[in-house]
Parts: structure tokens; sequence; C-alpha cells
């Protein structure tokens, strides 16, 4: 039988395409996802083709991705049959966006506080890579704000959250020259964001890319901090607003024309969800309304 880290190293080496951000995702050393990949190699040969970037790999390799995602499938289908019946212990595994992510997480920790027993198992990250995780069964849970076509993913809307405009406390927004004036505070998804509320709301304005740039951040638990030092605006995701600590710091402005995206709860289809994860879903939705 083979070593079942080797075979974690690779899957993920093919899922990353680069031996560093392997190295990175699990928490070992390059040289040690070297080795585990060589000790597969010398069974099977060449697996992976060390001189395309990203990687490829070769027919030998794709072969062995296969059997790694029968072994996780089957895994995934032991764990929920046997523990099925648990709602109290275990693990509750999802991921998703950031905005969505900083309400989901504070309210699954007051469940666990509720039941010791249980583990929370959260990640951040963005669309494609929350359906890339629970279609290769390293979460049960996710959530999207783009309803997905692959028809291997069950799609249920789960809440709605509309996007804001954001300034800092008793700044006023009547005019497209208010937000000039202010400047924008960017953050990895902010121009399309921006773009979006603000097109509709400002129509024929001159873009969002001709606003003075006024700082960047991809935490987004801080993109809120330069819009309340007074330092410019910024367009966020409702749930991202309301997790500001300190509200009396900004303010956000109401648009005539609201810009709302739905927030898809996802999962495999293939095989039930466990109860515990039930129970959850069951717990956040009224939480969310």
């Amino acid at each position: 039988m083979m070593n079942p880290q080797w075979l974690t190293s690779f899957s993920m080496l093919s899922e990353t395409g680069s031996f560093t951000h392997t190295a990175e995702r699990l928490g070992i050393t390059q040289s040690a996802v070297s080795q585990h990949v060589r000790q597969l190699e010398s069974q099977f040969g060449p697996l992976v083709l060390r001189n395309k970037r990203p990687l490829e790999l070769t027919p030998s390799g794709q072969a062995l991705l296969v059997y790694c995602q029968e072994i996780n499938q089957a895994d995934m289908r032991l764990q929920l049959r046997l523990s099925e019946s648990e709602t109290t212990r275990g693990e509750i595994s999802l991921i998703s966006p950031g905005s969505v992510g900083l309400r989901l997480y504070p309210l699954l920790l007051s469940l666990q506080e509720k039941y010791p027993d249980l583990a929370v198992r959260h990640r951040f990250a963005p669309d494609s890579e929350v359906m890339d995780a629970v279609l290769h069964n390293r979460y049960e849970l996710g959530f999207i704000t783009q309803k997905p076509e692959d028809k291997r993913l069950v799609a249920e809307k789960f809440t709605a959250e509309p996007l804001e405009l954001v300034v800092p406390a008793g700044q006023t927004v009547d005019r497209w020259e208010d937000l000039e004036r202010m400047g924008f505070i960017d953050h990895p998804d902010g121009q399309a964001m921006a773009t979006r509320l603000l097109s509709r709301n400002f129509p024929g304005n001159a873009g969002v890319r001709n606003l003075p740039q006024h700082g960047f951040s991809n935490q987004i638990s801080l993109i809120l901090e330069p819009v309340s030092r007074g330092l410019g605006f910024t367009v966020l995701p409702q749930f991202a607003r309301l997790a500001w600590p300190d509200q009396q710091t900004i303010s956000a402005i109401a648009c005539p024309v609201p810009v709302t995206d739905t927030i898809w709860l996802i999962h495999r289809a293939e095989w039930p969800l466990s109860k515990r994860s039930e129970q959850a879903i069951s717990y956040l939705r009224g939480h969310f309304g």
C-alpha cells in the first residue's frame, strides 16, 4: 500500500502546479514534497513534467491522480457512514468568501461552545477555490456568490448580501465629485464591486479606475481600517461592513439603485450531508433569516 502522505503531496501538487505552493498548503518543506513525488515515481515512472510552468502531469500522473480522487471519495463516504448519526460531535468543514465568512465563523464558534465535541474547520477563499475544494472533498460545505453549473454540486439559495458604499463617519455622497475628493480604498474585488455599484448610481461617471487611489488591502478584516481613519471610501459586501468592530467610525451610504448578490450553499451531490452539517445549516439559516 502506498504511503498516504506521498499521495497527499502528489494530489496537492497536481492542484497547485508548484512544489513551493504545495509545501505552503501542506505546511511541510519543499524538499519533503519533492521526496514524496520521487518515491512515487520510483514505482510508477515519471509523473510530473517539471520543465512546464505550471507543472503538468504525465499520463501516469493523470492515472495516479484519478486513483487519489477515488480514495478521497471512498474515505469521505466511510466517514459519513460512520458518523452520520452524530449531530453534536465531529468536524464541520466549510469554505467561503471572506465577507460572508466573517459572519459564518463566529456563529459556528457559538454552536461549538454549545457542543464542545464539535470541531469547526473554516477557510476563506474566492468562489473558484470554494468550488474546487468541495468537488475534491476537502470541505463538506461551501458558500459562493455565483451559482455553479457543475452537476456534481447541489446548490441552494442561502441568503442575499448587498454591496455597500462605505465612507468615513460624517461624510456624505451626493455627487461623483464627492468620491473623487475622498479617494478609493481598493481590495482584491474592489474595482469590480465598485464598478457594479457606482455605475448604476452615478451614470456617466469617469469610472472607478479614474478615481484617486488612497490605499489597498487584501485582508478582508482590515479594508475598513483606512476608511475609519478618514483616508478614503470603499465598496464592500454588507457582512464585511457589519463585522467592523467600531461602527461609529464608518457610514454606509444608501444608494438609490441597490446591487445584491445571492449567496449559494453548495455540497457534493453524490452523498447526503452529515447530520451535524445539516444541524449547522439549520442553525445558520436561523441567524440569517
